[in-house]
């Protein structure tokens, strides 16, 4: 498996009002990512059990076209502008595959 571009991203909400908040503008963003990105393979968001307040994104795109792509999307630009009221931090880290399994190929 050396197809594929992936990221994790560690987000650090303020507070809980913060985090609910943070919660309903990424509900609004994957309305956008479902319907109009097929090179988008997985985005997931996680909340963390120990820590109410963090929330981590793994998204695997088909390929560094595909990350580019989403980036350019009205969703995911409303997405980053206004994530920044939320967020006491974020942390990005930009994987490589080197092997695994991941979704078929189309």
């Amino acid at each position: 498996m050396t197809s594929g571009f992936g990221l994790v991203v560690r987000f650090e909400l303020r507070d809980g009002a913060a985090a609910a908040a943070f919660d309903n503008l990424v509900e609004q963003t994957l309305a956008g990512i479902k319907a109009l990105e097929p090179g988008t393979l997985a985005y997931v968001v996680h909340a963390v059990p120990d820590e109410p307040n963090v929330r981590v994104f793994y998204e695997l795109y088909a390929d560094r076209e595909a990350f580019e792509q989403h980036e350019q999307q009205p969703h995911t630009k409303h997405f980053l502008a206004q994530r920044e009221q939320y967020l006491s931090g974020v942390d990005v880290t930009f994987l490589s595959a080197t092997a695994g399994k991941g979704p078929a190929a189309a």
